[in-house]
């Protein structure tokens, strides 16, 4: 997020595909509000994947959180603070997209699965992103288009260069970048990851180092 700073002041981030409880993009958000000059934090998510007896008609709505950063407002919403949805709370669903329609930036970690279709989504509406995704998506002929348009590009940092991503108890902790934080959350960095963003970068306007010039050397390459 420090990379993109200076893109978030006086707009309205939108994570709609994240629990306000738990989401670390929430969490983000929430703390640095006033320093990134947010107007507001939204953070919206599919129904509690809850199942047994007693679960009650609420466990089959998806819910949401708004957080405008006035005082006595919590960073942190439990359950009482949460607004329920009529529906499941996908991202597609109508009620959703009545929430980006009132947002300027969507940030969040979609599911792998239905990562066209958020894109897709994303740019029908004329949204700025960012958003993580497999590093496969860059095949997609969908995703492929926009970068070859120019209208999306790769954030900065991918691979392990992605901070990591929190898992179950049961979770195998492979790879060098496995770790267990002061937190007690069990962390892995996989290496298949990128950011996709719309959200312009230092980065991307960067001189690529250049070692020899075709012009002079033209022996050397045949064909």
């Amino acid at each position: 997020m420090q990379h993109y700073k200076s893109h978030f002041k006086d707009k309205v981030v939108y994570c709609n595909c994240d629990d306000p409880r738990i989401s670390n993009f929430f969490n983000y958000f929430a703390s640095n509000f006033k320093e990134l000059g947010l107007k507001k934090l939204i953070a919206s998510c599919y129904r509690e994947q809850v199942r047994d007896l007693f679960n009650t008609k609420e466990d089959e709505n998806g819910f949401y959180f708004e957080y405008t950063g006035t005082e006595g407002e919590k960073k942190k919403p439990s359950s009482t603070d949460i607004i329920y949805f009529k529906g499941d709370g996908d991202f597609r669903n109508s009620e959703s997209i009545e929430l980006l329609k009132k947002s300027d930036i969507v940030v969040t970690n979609p599911p792998f699965s239905l990562f066209r279709e958020h894109v897709s989504q994303l740019v029908k509406h004329d949204k700025k992103f960012l958003i993580i995704g497999n590093i496969n998506a860059i095949t997609y002929q969908e995703i492929f288009k926009l970068i070859k348009e120019n209208k999306a590009w790769l954030g900065i940092n991918l691979g392990r260069g992605i901070s990591g991503f929190i898992v179950p108890e049961h979770y195998e902790l492979y790879g060098t970048e496995a770790r267990i934080d002061d937190s007690g959350n069990r962390i892995i960095s996989p290496n298949n990851c990128l950011w996709l963003t719309n959200l312009d970068t230092s980065k991307r306007h960067e001189n690529i180092a250049l070692t020899k010039r075709y012009f002079g050397n033209e022996n050397e390459y045949p064909k």
